[in-house]
């Protein structure tokens, strides 16, 4: 933690009212941090690291107004020095990859137990990074793997789908809509897609998709 106060300020995003009041609960009982704020939205959370000095962001990352990564996100602009856990029980490589390039330096699944939560940060404020095993096997192999050809990092079929909507110009409701998915979804594959293609906006995406052949325009 590279924080200087002595007692960690905490904002944690949960959307599951037990487990907020669990892990709360937990915060509370521990001598070396602050709840600043417990947080059951996004908007919560975003609002709350915008209003107070914050050390650690622990969040959720499937919220009924968006995604966890966009607190994440939004704690790296307001707060460079602070650090971000996840604490969630997705755990498929494209969350897990894309929690940690938004800035995520620690990964626990929601079975942690009190325990485990404060070593965790403990840990943070060391210098680690906490990762549940499970996680740790993501990145593992995802390591090991060879590297990408010429054509770059592969898209999920959730990501063609929504490509193929973008050179059909369609907005991120119809996109949505289209889809039968979350309209807060979309930008966050929108963002993977473009991280995938080195592309900036919507035209470098498609020519980029098209040159690799992922697209026949």
């Amino acid at each position: 933690m590279t924080g200087t106060s002595e007692t960690v300020r905490i904002v944690l995003l949960e959307d599951d009212a037990p487990l907020r009041e669990r892990f709360a609960g937990i915060l509370d009982a521990w001598g070396g941090g602050e709840l600043v704020a417990a947080c059951a939205t996004l908007e919560q959370a975003l609002t709350a690291l915008d209003q107070h000095p914050v050390d650690l962001l622990m969040a959720d990352l499937n919220l009924p107004d968006g995604h966890g990564i966009e607190a994440i996100r939004r704690l790296r602009q307001r707060h460079p020095d602070a650090d971000a856990m996840v604490i969630s029980v997705l755990a498929d490589d494209e969350t897990v990859l894309a929690a940690i390039e938004a800035g995520a330096v620690g990964y626990l699944l929601k079975d942690a137990d009190s325990i485990e939560l404060v070593e965790a940060i403990e840990e943070l404020r060391a210098g680690r990074s906490p990762i549940s095993s499970s996680i740790a096997r993501i990145l593992v192999r995802r390591m090991n793997k060879p590297a990408d050809d010429a054509t770059g990092p592969g898209l999920t079929p959730r990501e063609m789908d929504i490509l193929r909507g973008i050179a059909k110009g369609f907005t991120y409701t119809e996109l949505a809509e289209w889809l039968g998915i979350s309209r807060q979804t979309v930008p966050v594959h929108i963002k993977n897609i473009y991280r995938k293609l080195a592309a900036n906006n919507r035209s470098e995406a498609v020519y980029e998709a098209s040159k690799r052949g992922l697209l026949r325009l």
